[in-house]
């Protein structure tokens, strides 16, 4: 599942699951604090967590800096979900033994370790329990498509046996709106991967109207008009993005607004370049 449903918002999964995670390390630092008369762990793991973050987004910036470069200010756009995990993840641990190495620090690193640890056991467990309640499909979904035109149209028809990168979107969605550059760029830069524009719930009169006022050249625009895509991805939050290999495996996905650098990231896992 790609979004939780929480009233009226659609949250990322994985955005709710790092909250709730961060509540039990939170949680067990206090509690220690509180009823075991430990030293208070939680002002470090807010350290650590901002050093992770800092460090995660760093190194993506890094990686894919001709991206960023091109307009800097995108660096701060953040939205873009542009972090590398095993570089947070190697800077919280460097700082948790540089800051832990004094002999002053001696009894802050039992309460630091079970906060962090109790976090990560949490995150782990909802993870799996995701996995068990949704699992994600294994092939294109077969959904009933229609083109502006009137044209039936599906998924597999529209691939050709090419990876395929289906955006699912609205005209009254602004990161949609924003992002449609983005993608036509993409689209026009790599004919290796078969782009496919699945509008949510409009007619084609309401997506044709916002295609023409906005100037941006889409190929292979269809119409879900049952959200149908969204439903067998596990999401209702848009935008969202979902990137299928040459046999139709779901590779990866992503909600929200796409960069330059986030869409490329996401390319290079189904087709990198250079690979035909």
């Amino acid at each position: 599942m790609l979004s939780l449903q929480i009233g009226p918002l659609a949250l990322p999964t994985g955005l709710v699951l790092l909250f709730l995670s961060l509540c039990v390390a939170y949680g067990v630092a206090w509690w220690l604090r509180r009823y075991r008369q430990l030293p208070d762990a939680g002002p470090l793991v807010s350290d650590l967590l901002i050093a992770g973050l800092l460090a995660a987004r760093l190194a993506f910036v890094l990686r894919w800096y001709e991206q960023y470069f091109a307009a800097p200010w995108s660096i701060l756009n953040i939205r873009d979900g542009g972090f590398l995990a095993p570089a947070g993840i190697a800077a919280a641990l460097a700082i948790t033994a540089w800051r832990c190495r004094r002999p002053a620090m001696a009894a802050m690193r039992r309460p630091l370790a079970i906060s962090v640890a109790s976090g990560a056991l949490a995150w782990g467990v909802l993870n799996a329990g995701m996995g068990l309640a949704y699992e994600p499909p294994t092939a294109l979904p077969a959904v009933a498509l229609q083109t502006l035109a009137g044209t039936p149209a599906t998924l597999a028809t529209l691939a050709g046996g090419k990876p395929m990168v289906v955006n699912l979107w609205a005209s009254w969605c602004p990161p949609c709106r924003r992002e449609m550059p983005v993608l036509a760029a993409a689209q026009q830069a790599r004919a290796d991967i078969v782009f496919v524009y699945a509008n949510q719930r409009e007619d084609a009169a309401a997506a044709s109207a916002f295609l023409d006022s906005s100037g941006v050249t889409l190929r292979n625009v269809v119409l879900d008009s049952a959200a149908a895509l969204g439903k067998a991805a596990g999401s209702s939050a848009l935008p969202t993005t979902l990137f299928y290999d040459a046999r139709g495996r779901l590779v990866d996905t992503h909600l929200g607004e796409l960069s330059d650098a986030s869409l490329a990231s996401k390319l290079q896992k189904i087709a990198p370049p250079g690979s035909l």
